[in-house]
């Protein structure tokens, strides 16, 4: 078998070092090289011909953005950033999802070498996601800022749309395939209850940057708070979300169990716990991302009722997760990302949100 060749691209010695014994640590990857700034990582891509690069988020000669954006223009390649946990940081990531890094390693803040050898797991999965997903040249795109030209019409009059709920999961490629599927929803469309794998720095720069973009009101979920319509939460990473109900009304809790899938938060989870107290009226969306978290969750609300989408291979960033639930026989509709907010609304408003199954 033919080893996963990585470049890394840091100005840290020690990140270099430290990311080079965890890669050539790994059966199935090696570490052909690492570079202290892109000027030289260009010369090393020419050279080496790698299949991943991990690349830091701020570095002296060019910034890993702009760096990033050349590279996807001219020579798209899997790119796995590498992140600090800081406000900056974090802003700096979720532009380099933007123009097409697959994924990001949050670098610890204290104690650099144990941080990063603790992730050694979750680095190398992050390293195998990024070589088997689907990477696209990145074209520059203008959008207006709240996207007002392409929301889809009102939907109250024809949905009760506090009984109907919208359950979201995604994993690699999830923070913009998840901005794609919100940003057409309009401000009455139902609740909604996200998980995204991301760490806990991040997670509520993620719900923020999304309510500037969307008509809906996006925010970082806390516990037992009641869900309304025209309403996105987003769990945090450290805690999975939950679906739970008080009278009449949808709520959501926060735990902090064990990891579920080796995720905590799991969509597995939330997608349970949507069968469990929405049943029919739940809508059930899987978006890309790497394994199976999310397929048995629903498989559960698909035999409690519910109607569920999965992203089609082709727009998936990688197929893993809708692979997996359309395998169990959780998912009644396959669809490209760029018809799913439609798609979704148009199965809510017909016969009161009561589509024919496929």
């Amino acid at each position: 078998m033919e080893k996963i060749k990585v470049l890394i691209v840091d100005d840290s010695a020690l990140i270099r070092k430290v990311l080079t014994e965890i890669i050539n640590g790994q059966h199935d990857m090696e570490a052909v090289g690492a570079a202290p700034d892109p000027l030289v990582a260009r010369e090393m891509i020419r050279q080496l011909n790698p299949d991943v690069l991990t690349l830091d988020v701020e570095m002296p000669k060019m910034d890993g953005l702009d760096f990033l954006e050349k590279l996807m223009r001219l020579r798209p390649m899997p790119v796995v950033m590498v992140s600090t946990l800081t406000q900056r940081g974090s802003e700096v990531t979720f532009r380099a999802l933007e123009l097409g890094a697959v994924d990001f390693i949050a670098k610890p803040r204290i104690d650099i070498v144990a941080g990063m050898q603790n992730y050694g797991r979750e680095i190398a999965d992050k390293i195998r996601a990024a070589m088997s997903a689907r990477v696209k040249r990145h074209a520059p795109a203008v959008a207006p800022s709240n996207n007002a030209d392409v929301v889809l019409p009102a939907v109250a009059s024809r949905v009760a749309s506090t009984e109907k709920l919208i359950v979201v999961g995604a994993s690699t490629g999830g923070t913009e395939a998840i901005k794609e599927f919100l940003i057409h929803l309009p401000a009455d469309c139902p609740g909604i209850l996200i998980t995204q794998h991301m760490p806990e720095a991040f997670t509520k720069s993620f719900a923020l940057r999304l309510d500037s973009l969307c008509k809906i009101s996006v925010k970082e979920a806390e516990h037992a708070e009641r869900v309304l319509p025209g309403h996105a939460y987003v769990a945090p990473g450290h805690s999975h979300l939950l679906l739970k109900r008080s009278g009449a009304n949808y709520m959501t809790e926060l735990s902090q169990a064990e990891p579920v899938n080796r995720h905590r938060p799991a969509v597995d989870v939330l997608f349970r716990s949507a069968a469990n107290y929405a049943g029919r009226n739940a809508v059930g969306v899987i978006l890309t991302g790497m394994g199976r978290d999310g397929a048995a969750g629903m498989l559960e609300m698909h035999r409690a009722g519910a109607y569920n989408y999965a992203q089609d291979e082709a727009s998936c960033v990688v197929f893993g997760m809708p692979r997996e639930a359309i395998a169990a026989g959780a998912v009644d509709e396959v669809v490209p990302l760029a018809e799913m907010s439609r798609r979704v609304l148009q199965h809510l408003t017909v016969m009161g949100g009561r589509g024919t199954r496929v």
